[in-house]
């Protein structure tokens, strides 16, 4: 069990375990849109680029919080990979780079702007502040980044970038991340309030923020079923997706300010993995459904 627990604090707190996320959406992507996986040097791209982000955000956080970061609980966990996180940067800064080098033109164009938003979302900018800092912002930030660098990029290397059917997978990613993210908001209430922070749990209060969040899963289904009705998706897909919205909901459902980094960073995380894994799933059981 000892070593489980260390295999999965390093999973989490190198950000290893959202990289994957990362990939796996994008790849879920490619699957839907060609019907295929295609190992690519984007893939590698949004792997390494969603590492070192995530790395950069714990080290800055880090330094943020100094001596004020509470002695236990993830504060704990992530100062205990300080050393690893700072190893961890320059290799995926540098294997970012090499990928993205790799990218066809139209793809490094496009791939920019959410690279500079999302830097600028981790890293202070203005008086110690970062995009993250800003009123209601940092999970709209999330969802649209998430959305354009898992969906859109990988259709535009497809060749499939302007179509009906990226439009609303791009429309139906944004909703999942969205309600995925909102938890997070439950979690961080009280920092946030602590630094001035105003955020939408903030606002509506836990319970609104829940149905805001489960509201947005039945949203991301009725898309999902628009995509079936004119052939995109089979009805295995849509299972599937109904699948991961029913285990997404009971997630976010059971969301509380005193669970624990596991539930969060974890699980919840978690369903973006475990999406992509249905998704293949209901692709091999495809002719039978």
């Amino acid at each position: 069990m000892r070593y489980l627990r260390a295999i999965l604090d390093f999973l989490l707190y190198t950000n290893s375990w959202l990289a994957a996320a990362a990939l796996a959406m994008a790849a879920q992507t490619q699957l839907l849109l060609s019907g295929g996986l295609h190992p690519t040097p984007l893939l590698g791209f949004i792997f390494f680029a969603t590492l070192l982000l995530y790395a950069i955000h714990r080290l800055v956080g880090l330094k943020k919080l100094g001596e004020a970061a509470p002695p236990f609980g993830r504060y704990e966990k992530i100062a205990a990979f300080k050393n690893t996180l700072n190893t961890l940067v320059p290799a995926a800064a540098a294997l970012a780079g090499y990928c993205f080098f790799e990218l066809h033109a139209t793809v490094k164009l496009a791939a920019v702007w959410p690279s500079i938003i999302a830097l600028a979302y981790v890293i202070p900018l203005w008086r110690g502040r970062r995009l993250r800092d800003l009123h209601y912002i940092k999970i709209f930030l999330i969802a649209v980044a998430w959305s354009w660098i898992t969906v859109y990029l990988p259709a535009l290397e497809l060749g499939m970038s302007k179509n009906i059917p990226m439009l609303i997978i791009t429309l139906e990613r944004l909703l999942f991340i969205f309600a995925l993210t909102l938890p997070f908001d439950i979690r961080d209430l009280d920092a946030d309030r602590r630094d001035g922070v105003k955020t939408i749990p903030g606002r509506l209060g836990i319970r609104r923020t829940k149905w805001l969040a489960l509201a947005c899963l039945l949203a991301m289904l009725a898309l999902a079923a628009l995509n079936h009705h004119i052939d995109v998706y089979s009805t295995a897909h849509l299972l599937a997706l109904a699948l991961s919205a029913l285990a997404s909901g009971s997630l976010i459902a059971a969301a509380s300010m005193q669970k624990s980094d596991y539930f969060y960073s974890g699980a919840i995380d978690g369903m973006i993995i475990l999406q992509p894994f249905l998704l293949w799933l209901a692709h091999l059981a495809g002719p039978q459904l």
